[in-house]
């Protein structure tokens, strides 16, 4: 029984919960949404039965903050999970009238190499308002030239500020389905400092003279920029196989760009791991209607690689000059979960190579790194390998302390070509410019530590919101698929087993790869993980479902707002 219900005032809340309005008699009460938390009685407001609304405590308890729309809506729910998580979605005022007063005077805009005459293009998603970086190249007597230009976001984000407060406090962009949580107002993300095409940029600029995949000389600039074309990956693709022609005056920088990512992809002995990220298209009453994903092409590559160079050379000078900074940390893995990972990956039929009895640290890292590259060429159970992968390494992470990056086999790495969306690119861009002599704001050493960890910790919660985010989205589009089926064609899915856990496994099912989990008790017998975690054993048969399995199953029911999705085994499977 309820406060409500007994007639009793209603509670208030530590902290507000996104919930649905339900009615109870006289009161309406607030059931929450995500995970656990108070059933409570709300003043009645505006808001009814069955809307998703933010409550929070008021004077006589708790009452409506704001209403969201409605729960049986993607977009809505969406929009409440993010909330859920804390972010706050909307900039403070004062935050927001410093960004605005920073645009008249911007700092050192006129102490700037003058660089517009280049020819200039970005590349990025489709969707992409937030344009952090440019290229530039040409060919000079056999070598080339190219300019990597990144938002000075410096300029209008000084220290001491409230919007210096907010963009720390916030330490990344989080990017959902048809939202984002700037890191930055949107008159400096998506406007100031976004190198839009036909529009004087400032920028930082790294220049470097290239002999094939070697730089020989580099030089950093404060710059003033311009971008002749705002280019997408698709565009690109297109014009690499032949399918468009390139227009002038980018044609050629891009075609001598393409050139040197091949040398240093060639060169370079990283990690390589398979990507799954949706893409959603959405009605207009804000349902997802399809997905796709982008699959990594060498348009995504040319643009990976030479900011992998950019940030090397950045990383590079302030090692150098043991300027104080942030940098992007992957310590090697420890060796005995590289043979952990090798029986893992035998006990699935994958061949490894032959590992050292008495493995270093180093020995570790380059095992990993071969046997990334043959799982990556596995077509079955790509997915599920890649994060018995992932589990072996070190979380990658920020820290003041230069220990190298073992995924791009990098002994020099810094974040510096993300200003816009990430904080500890500013912190690189501060002790880079304070280095050259052209700014003094670089962030003092002893405050780096504390930087480090919580911009570490809001890049995790960013990626679990965002992950979250997109499995609302696929069970919003699930549901749709199911009521669009003709109820004579059959239910079932093809899937693939791609993780497991003690109550079951997670099964990836349907062109549109839904994801759900498979309980242990709908399939026939008693069913345990084995000990390496790669499969699930019937005690009674031997019968055995392992990572990458095929399966046919089908839905058993979806609660969508919650991005749940329960499974059974079709018919076939016994």
């Amino acid at each position: 029984m309820t406060a409500a219900t007994r007639g009793r005032p209603a509670r208030r809340l530590d902290k507000p919960i996104v919930a649905v309005l339900e009615k109870r008699g006289r009161f309406l009460v607030a059931e929450p949404l995500f995970g656990p938390g108070p059933r409570t009685a709300v003043e009645r407001g505006d808001a009814s039965a069955g809307e998703l609304v933010l409550v929070g405590s008021g004077k006589r308890g708790a009452r409506v903050l704001r209403r969201l729309g409605r729960p049986d809506r993607a977009r809505d729910v969406v929009e409440g999970l993010m909330l859920d998580r804390g972010l706050y979605r909307s900039y403070p005022r004062a935050a927001s009238a410093e960004a605005e007063a920073s645009l008249d005077e911007p700092y050192a805009s006129d102490a700037r190499v003058d660089l517009r005459e280049l020819p200039t293009f970005t590349i990025d998603p489709d969707d992409a308002k937030d344009f952090d970086d440019a290229i530039s190249a040409r060919r000079e007597d056999g070598r080339v030239r190219v300019w990597v230009h990144i938002a000075d976001v410096t300029a209008y984000l000084r220290p001491g500020g409230r919007l210096e407060r907010e963009a720390f406090r916030r330490g990344t962009s989080v990017y959902v389905p048809r939202a984002v949580e700037p890191m930055l107002p949107e008159v400096l993300s998506n406007q100031a400092c976004s190198l839009r095409p036909g529009e004087d940029r400032l920028a930082v600029t790294v220049e470097m003279q290239m002999d094939g995949a070697d730089v020989t000389s580099v030089a950093f600039h404060r710059s003033l920029v311009r971008s002749d074309r705002r280019l997408t990956y698709g565009e690109v693709d297109e014009l690499f196989a032949g399918r468009t022609r390139p227009g002038a005056p980018w044609g050629e920088p891009l075609a001598v760009a393409r050139d040197v990512a091949r040398a240093l992809r060639e060169r370079r002995d990283s990690l390589e791991f398979g990507s799954w990220e949706p893409t959603f298209d959405f009605n207009s009453e804000g349902d997802p209607t399809g997905v796709r994903y982008e699959e990594q092409t060498e348009s995504h590559r040319v643009i990976e690689m030479l900011m992998i160079l950019a940030n090397e050379q950045v990383a590079g000078y302030l090692a150098d000059k043991k300027l104080p900074t942030l940098y992007r940390v992957h310590e090697r893995p420890e060796p005995q979960s590289v043979v952990f990972l090798a029986e893992q990956l035998a006990s699935l039929d994958i061949p490894t190579p032959p590992l050292p009895k008495q493995m270093t640290p180093q020995q570790a890292a380059d095992a990993i790194a071969e046997i990334s590259r043959i799982v990556v060429r596995e077509s079955r159970g790509r997915r599920a390998h890649s994060v018995l992968l992932l589990r072996a390494l070190k979380q990658a992470h920020y820290s003041p302390r230069n220990l190298g990056h073992a995924g791009l086999r990098s002994p020099r790495y810094c974040h510096f070509t993300s200003p816009i969306r990430r904080y500890p690119d500013v912190v690189a861009h501060r002790a880079l410019l304070q280095g050259l002599g052209i700014d003094d704001v670089a962030t003092p050493a002893h405050e780096l530590e504390e930087a480090g960890v919580i911009s570490s910790a809001a890049e995790r919660e960013a990626m679990k919101i965002e992950r979250d985010a997109d499995d609302i989205c696929l069970a919003f589009l699930l549901q749709r698929v199911l009521a669009e089926k003709d109820p004579n064609e059959s239910h079932a899915f093809q899937g693939e087993v791609v993780g497991l856990i003690e109550k079951g496994a997670f099964i990836e099912f349907g062109e549109q790869r839904f994801e759900g989990l498979l309980p242990a008790r709908r399939l026939r017998g008693w069913w345990t993980l084995n000990e390496l975690g790669t499969a699930l054993e019937a005690e009674d048969s031997g019968r055995r479902l392992r990572l990458g399995d095929s399966i046919e199953v089908e839905v058993d029911g979806v609660d969508a707002p919650r991005g749940r999705v329960d499974l059974i085994p079709a018919p076939s499977y016994s």
